[in-house]
């Protein structure tokens, strides 16, 4: 190992070596026969030429020291300035920390590592400032919409500075980053859900889906994934206008389908259409029943639909127009069959042979036919509900009307007291025949009550088959009066025939003989036994009227063409007997209504 001597013995060294090589020198210079001037002046030489080697060395040495210590500054220098960009406030300094104990090599080796890692924390700073300014510009665009004016307001004082690369302007990157971050997951969800309505619109009205998002931007339907969603105010507001559109788009078809499906039910309800036919509308049938704002099939609002059912209406437009005529006959006799039920007279304006007229002669739209007969049948239907109760009585009336009928005829039958078959149910029968037919003057009063409340109430008089139910009411008491009088005179009448045959027997001592009794005449219903009264019979059309007259009996009469004469109700006696006056002390009797479980017994 080479041994590295000191200056000192570099010197001494040094002087030996030149003492010897002038006394060589100068040995040479006695045996050349130099003289001594010549001698003194190449010492001087000698010497000068060694300065000027000392003397460059020293330069040159100076010079290294000089560039040595200019680096040290220099490196100082970027020190404290890499210190100041990155915000650097203390860090260890080798050269401030054992200051002149070294030399200016050994000092230079010392701060070199920390500059190297100064520049290295520099850059690595420097690319995080770089990618956050790209993220920031690449954002800002996206929400400016690329727009240059948008795009410098939105950045700012965020210029990028390459002296100021502190962690406080860092943050201030980052924060800035992290709010254009959150601005754009906030719009980029608001696009989502209006391209969520735009799709659900589309799909409602049949529409193509990218090509409308497409008129907003072609970034809402990309193909490919290198293109990102336009979330720029434009792409917001069109996408907001668009949304608007289609839902005015949506009312407008919502409304024009709910027209047609309701003149499709109309046709439908017109013309009796099976159910089986209906189903395939069953869907849009559904939808119009709901606000346009809950639709969300696809296709039910489309074009395509509302065409279908628009061609299915002017099917049946078509298929109407040929069956009216049938329609209106069976709406008419629908009414006609109504009033029947009801009692009540239809509209004669509408009749058959009129409407088979006016639609054969094509002055009245069968439509408006139609419509006019629906009218009166939905009219029937709630007077028919009003009349309802009245209607009511009138049956229990008539139902106790027949069951006086019935006791009269069981009252003429001879064997009503026979044991036979079934007579104890007649017996029952009767009872409860009796019991009904005493109600029917306060049955028939309140009727006429009714009536009357109903008429004050509906201002108009309530007809029964075409006549007012009043007057009917009113004829049958007065009828019904006259008979009890007729019946009340034909008693006293047989009372008196009793007493002339009580007479007649005490004069001549014997009842009359089998051939005097014979030759009487017998009068109408007459049996031959006192005991059965005769059978009421109904005269003739020229004879007196004897009949109580009940609404039925006005109905018959009235589809016979007796409407009017029935009306005009006869105060001429009842026509019970017919006795000769030759024969004024006939043997003649009748008990008609003078036994005690006749209903006419008083």
């Amino acid at each position: 190992m080479l041994k590295i001597e000191s200056p000192t013995t570099l010197f001494f060294r040094s002087n030996t070596t030149c003492n010897a090589l002038l006394r060589e020198l100068q040995n040479i210079w006695v045996d050349i026969g130099e003289s001594d001037a010549e001698k003194d002046r190449m010492l001087m030489e000698l010497e000068r030429e060694c300065l000027e080697i000392y003397r460059r060395k020293v330069d040159e040495a100076a010079n290294s020291k000089a560039k040595l210590h200019q680096s040290i500054v220099s490196i100082e220098a970027e020190i404290a300035s890499l210190m100041a960009v990155l915000g650097v406030l203390n860090i260890h300094s080798p050269i401030k920390a054992e200051k002149g104990s070294k030399s200016l090599k050994e000092k230079l080796a010392a701060v070199t590592p920390l500059v190297e890692d100064l520049r290295l924390q520099k850059d690595e700073r420097m690319k995080q400032f770089v990618d956050i300014k790209t993220q920031i510009e690449k954002m800002s665009g996206e929400i400016s919409g690329y727009n240059d004016q948008l795009n410098k307001a939105m950045l700012g004082s965020l210029t990028l500075d390459e002296q100021d690369l502190t962690l406080r302007k860092l943050n201030e990157y980052q924060t800035h980053l992290r709010s254009l971050q959150k601005e754009k997951s906030d719009r980029l969800n608001k696009v989502l859900d209006y391209v969520n309505e735009v799709h659900t619109l589309c799909g409602v009205l049949g529409e193509d889906f990218g090509q409308t998002v497409s008129e907003v931007h072609p970034s809402l339907h990309r193909t490919d994934h290198e293109q990102s969603t336009n979330i720029s105010d434009t792409t917001l507001d069109g996408l907001q206008h668009m949304i608007q559109k289609l839902k005015t788009e949506r009312g407008v078809r919502f409304q024009k389908l709910k027209d047609v499906v309701g003149s499709l039910f109309e046709l439908w309800n017109l013309m009796d259409t099976p159910q089986d036919e209906r189903v395939k509308f069953a869907r849009v049938s559904l939808v119009v029943r709901s606000s346009d704002s809950d639709i969300t099939e696809p296709n039910v609002l489309s074009t395509e639909t509302i065409e279908q059912v628009s061609a299915e209406v002017d099917c049946f437009n078509k298929l109407k127009s040929s069956r009216m005529k049938e329609l209106v006959m069976k709406r008419r006799s629908e009414l006609e069959n109504l009033c029947k039920l009801a009692h009540m007279e239809p509209d004669t304006s509408t009749s058959l042979e009129k409407s088979t007229a006016l639609i054969d002669s094509g002055l009245v739209d069968p439509s408006e036919l139609l419509a006019n007969i629906e009218l009166h049948i939905n009219q029937i239907k709630e007077e028919a509900h009003s009349r309802k109760e009245i209607i009511d009585r009138i049956d229990r009336w008539l139902s106790a009307c027949e069951e006086e009928n019935w006791l009269e005829e069981y009252n003429q039958d001879e064997t009503r007291y026979s044991a036979g078959r079934g007579g104890h149910v007649n017996l029952k029968h009767a009872e409860r025949a009796r019991i009904t037919v005493n109600r029917i003057p306060s049955m028939v009063d309140n009727l006429i009550k009714k009536t009357l409340i109903w008429e004050d109430e509906t201002q108009k008089s309530f007809l029964y088959d075409g006549v007012r139910l009043v007057s009917i009411l009113e004829d049958y008491k007065l009828t019904r009066k006259q008979q009890e009088e007729e019946k009340k005179r034909y008693r006293d009448q047989k009372k008196m025939q009793d007493l002339l045959l009580k007479r007649r027997e005490s004069i001549y001592g014997s009842k009359p003989s089998p051939r005097r009794s014979s030759s009487v005449k017998k009068p109408n219903g007459y049996n031959g036994d006192a005991s059965v009264p005769p059978t009421p019979r109904r005269n003739s059309a020229g004879a007196t009227n004897t009949d109580i007259v009940t609404p039925r009996s006005y109905s018959s009469h009235r589809q016979n063409g007796y409407f009017k004469e029935v009306r005009k109700l006869s105060t001429a006696p009842l026509n019970f007997v017919a006795i000769p006056k030759e024969d004024s002390g006939s043997t003649y009797t009748s008990v008609y209504g003078s036994e005690p479980d006749s209903p006419l017994y008083n």
